[in-house]
C-alpha cells in the first residue's frame, strides 16, 4: 500500500483497521489491503451487491477525522441499476463502485461480511416459570341480539369477563377490524391474543382468530449491547429458545465507546437520530434472521423485551442521550417502559406487538445491569457475592441480601477484539484459546469453527475452510496472561526483547516490541502478533474492570469477596485463571469463580416469559446503591494500581497458590540477560 500523508485516511468499521489511499481508490480495494472483511463475488462488477458499505459523515473525535460529504464518488449509474432492479437500503454503497476522495468513516454491515459473527452471547438453561404478560385464550361470544343492542367487542369483553376472569380490554383500530369477521366466520368462537401489564389495567387486544387457532406465541429477549446485539427468539408457551443470533451494533461507526457516541451526538446536529436509524435497522435485520432461521412467522412475534445500557437506551428510544454525557448523569426516564413496537421503528414484527424495556438503575448503570441482578439475585445471596458483566461498558454488582451495590466502568471495546491490531470479532477462523510454552515460549491455539489445538495432527488441513483470520476477544485476553505466565511481558506489562525473552517470536516494533503468534504471510495470509499497543489497550480496559470492583468492595467496607461470578461473552470463554493473572477481578479462590454465561440475556428472558419478574425488578432497582466512578477520586487510585499485571498493591495470595509468575523486568534498550530477573512469587 503506497501513500503519503497526505491521502484521505480511511477507518474501517468494526474492525477499526485504518489506512491511507490516494483518491479515487476503491472502496473494495482500500478494504482489501487492510485485510477488512468486505465481500465481493463478482470482481467488482457491480453485480453481486455484497459489498454493501455504508460512509458515516460528520465529526469523529474518537477516529481524529471530520467526514465531509463528498469523503466519497457521487452515487453512479451501476449502483442506480442495482438500486432499481433488487433494492438498496437508504444510506448504503457499493463498495466496487464508491471511491475515495476525503477523510472517511466506512461501517461493513453484517450481511456484507464474508465470516459471519458467532454469537457469543448464546441463551444459557435457565428453568424458568411461565407467567407470559401475552397469551391466547378461546373464547365464547354471544350472538348479537335485536333485543340486547350491544357491540361486538363488548359482548367480547364480557365473554372473557365471565370466561377468563378478564375484566377489561381495549383494542386499536387495525385489530378491530379484524373482529366483526373473526367471530362470524368463527361461529361466535375466537381465539384471542391479549397482552396484560404487569401493572394492571385494560388488557389490550393483539389479535384475533376465528376458532381454535394454535400457530404458535413467539416473543423475543434482546440484549443491545454497545459493541454486539444478541437476541433469543422464545416460545411463550415454554420458554424455550428457538434461535439465537447477534451482530455487531452498527453505531460503531460512530464511536467504539458510549461517549465517543455522546460526543458525536454533541457535534453533529442529528447524530443522534442517525445513530438511532441505524440501531432500529439493525434490529429489523435480526429478527429477520432469526424468524428466517426458525421458519417462524414474524406475524406470530408479539412482544419484545429489551435490556441495554442508559446510552443505548436512549438512543433506541429516539431520545437525546447530551445528557448523560455530563454531570449529573440525568436519564430522559429510569422507570421501564412499555410502548408498541411500531414507536421503535420495530417493522419486522406483528402489527400490534410492543415492547418492555426494564428499568434503568442510574445514569450509567442501566436495564441491562436491572437485567443482570434479576439474572443472578445478588439481593437473594446469603454469601458477598461480585458479578462482572463484562462488556464495552461493564455493569458491576455487589452485594448480598442486606445490600447491594452498583457501578458501570468504562472499560473500551478492547474485550471485543477491538483497538487491537489483529483483532476482530468473534467468526470462525478467529484464535479465541492460547497456550505458551514458558520453557519455550512457542505458543499453541484454537480458532472459533474447529474442536483443535494448531498443533495437533491434521490442524493445517482443517483450518484451512476458513484460514486463521485474527484474533477475538477471549483470545486477546488469554494472550496476554500467557505471556505474563511466560515471561515473554513484565509486571508493568512491557514486552521484552528477542535477547530478553529468548524466542525469536518477540520481534522488535519501532521502539517496542510485539509477540508473534501466528504468521501465515508467506501464503497471502496475516500476520497475527500481540503488539505493545495491545497490552496497553487491555490494560486500560483490566484496570477500569477492576477499578470499578474495588470502588464497590471500599463502599462495602471489605478487602475480599466470597465468590465472583463473571456474566457476559467473556464470563462464558475465558477462565477463571486468566482472568486473575491478568487481574480483572479481585483475588479470590479459583473455585469461587463462576461463569454465568449472558447474564443479561437470561434477565431479558425472565422478564419475557414471566410477568411477576417484570413487577419484581422494578422493586429490586429502587434497593440497589449506585455508586458513580466518574466522579470518585479512589477510581483513580485504584485505576493507576491495577494497571500492573495482575496489580501493583495487592499480592493475590490465592492465585500465588496455583500461578508462579516470572518476575521479570523488561526496558527499551534491549541489552538481554541483564535487565532479566526470575523469582518465585509467593
Amino acid at each position: 500500500m503506497n501513500s503519503n500523508s497526505t491521502d484521505p485516511l480511511v477507518v474501517f468499521t468494526p474492525s477499526g483497521k485504518r489506512g491511507r489511499f490516494a483518491k479515487g481508490t476503491p472502496v473494495l480495494t482500500a478494504a482489501r489491503r487492510l485485510g477488512v472483511d468486505l465481500d465481493s463475488v463478482c470482481g467488482g462488477r457491480g453485480i453481486c451487491s455484497k459489498c454493501q458499505i455504508t460512509p458515516a459523515f460528520g465529526d469523529f473525535p474518537k477516529h481524529g477525522v471530520t467526514v465531509e460529504s463528498g469523503a466519497l464518488s457521487d452515487w453512479n449509474a451501476v449502483e442506480q441499476r442495482y438500486k432499481d432492479k433488487r433494492g438498496l437500503t437508504e444510506g448504503r454503497r457499493l463498495g466496487c463502485q464508491a471511491t475515495i476522495q476525503g477523510d472517511v468513516v466506512i461501517d461493513v454491515p453484517p450481511e456484507s461480511q464474508v465470516h459471519k459473527q458467532v454469537v457469543r452471547k448464546a441463551a444459557t438453561a435457565r428453568a424458568i416459570v411461565m407467567d407470559p404478560a401475552t397469551r391466547t385464550y378461546l373464547v365464547e361470544a354471544a350472538e348479537p341480539d335485536m333485543h340486547d343492542p350491544t357491540g361486538d367487542l363488548e359482548r367480547l369483553k364480557r365473554a372473557l369477563r365471565d370466561q377468563w376472569q378478564i375484566d377489561d380490554l381495549r383494542a386499536g383500530l387495525a385489530v378491530l377490524s379484524k373482529l366483526q369477521p373473526a367471530l362470524r366466520k368463527g361461529g361466535w368462537q375466537v381465539t384471542v391474543t391479549l397482552f396484560q401489564d404487569h401493572r394492571g389495567g385494560p388488557a389490550q387486544l393483539l389479535d384475533i382468530w376465528p376458532g381454535f387457532h394454535d400457530a404458535g406465541l413467539y416473543g423475543l429477549a434482546i440484549d443491545l449491547g454497545s459493541t454486539t446485539i444478541a437476541a433469543h427468539l422464545c416460545d411463550l408457551t415454554d420458554g424455550q429458545v428457538l434461535a439465537s443470533s447477534g451482530v455487531m451494533n452498527p453505531q460503531i461507526r460512530f464511536g467504539e465507546d458510549l461517549m465517543s457516541r455522546v460526543s458525536y451526538a454533541m457535534m453533529n446536529p442529528g447524530g443522534a437520530a442517525d445513530m438511532t436509524a441505524a440501531v432500529r435497522m439493525a434490529l429489523n435485520g435480526l429478527v429477520q434472521g432469526l424468524t428466517t432461521e426458525s421458519g417462524i412467522d414474524p406475524a406470530l412475534i408479539y412482544e419484545a423485551v429489551l435490556v441495554c445500557n442508559p446510552v443505548m437506551h436512549h438512543l433506541a428510544l429516539g431520545l437525546d442521550p447530551v445528557e448523560l454525557g455530563q454531570a449529573p448523569f440525568a436519564l430522559a426516564t429510569s422507570d421501564s417502559i412499555a410502548l408498541p413496537a411500531a414507536a421503535l421503528d420495530l417493522t419486522t414484527l406483528n402489527d400490534s406487538a410492543q415492547v418492555y424495556i426494564l428499568p434503568c438503575i442510574a445514569g450509567h448503570v442501566g436495564a441491562d445491569a436491572a437485567a443482570v441482578a434479576l439474572s443472578e439475585e445478588p439481593h437473594k445471596s446469603k454469601d458477598l457475592v461480585l458479578v462482572v458483566d463484562v462488556g464495552t461498558n461493564a455493569e458491576i454488582l455487589l452485594g448480598n441480601e442486606t445490600r447491594v451495590l452498583a457501578c458501570s466502568s468504562p472499560t473500551g471495546p478492547a474485550f471485543e477484539g477491538a483497538q487491537i491490531s489483529s483483532g476482530q470479532r468473534a467468526a470462525p477462523g478467529a484464535i479465541e484459546r492460547i497456550e505458551i510454552d514458558p520453557v519455550t515460549k512457542e505458543p499453541r491455539f484454537r480458532i472459533i469453527g474447529l474442536d483443535m489445538w494448531s498443533d495437533d495432527p491434521g490442524f493445517a488441513e482443517a483450518a484451512a475452510a476458513t484460514g486463521i483470520t485474527g484474533i477475538c476477544g477471549s483470545g486477546i485476553i488469554e494472550a496476554v496472561a500467557e505471556m505474563r505466565m511466560a515471561g515473554l511481558l513484565d509486571a508493568s506489562g512491557l514486552i521484552g526483547s528477542t535477547d530478553q525473552t529468548g524466542t525469536p517470536r518477540c520481534i522488535a516494533e519501532g521502539r517496542t516490541h510485539a509477540y508473534t503468534i501466528w504468521d501465515g504471510s508467506a501464503d497471502g495470509g496475516p500476520l497475527i502478533t500481540v503488539t505493545q499497543g495491545d497490552i496497553r489497550a487491555i490494560q486500560l480496559a483490566k484496570s477500569a474492570l477492576y477499578a470499578g470492583a474495588r470502588l464497590l468492595m471500599d463502599e462495602m467496607g471489605v478487602d475480599k469477596v466470597d465468590r465472583v461470578v463473571l456474566a457476559g461473552a467473556f464470563g462464558a470463554h475465558i477462565s477463571p485463571k486468566h482472568a486473575m493473572v491478568l487481574g480483572m477481578i479481585p483475588d479470590v479462590a479459583l473455585d469461587k469463580v463462576q461463569s454465568a454465561g449472558n447474564a443479561a440475556g437470561t434477565g431479558a428472558r425472565i422478564a419475557l416469559c414471566n410477568n411477576a419478574a417484570r413487577a419484581e425488578i422494578e422493586q429490586v432497582v429502587h434497593q440497589i446503591t449506585k455508586v458513580e466512578t466518574a466522579i470518585e477520586p479512589r477510581f483513580q487510585d485504584h485505576f493507576v494500581a491495577a494497571s500492573a499485571i495482575p496489580h501493583a498493591t495487592d499480592p493475590f495470595p490465592e492465585l500465588a497458590q496455583v500461578v508462579t509468575l516470572p518476575d521479570v523486568s523488561f526496558n527499551t534498550g534491549g541489552d538481554g540477560a541483564g535487565n532479566r530477573r526470575r523469582r518465585r512469587r509467593g
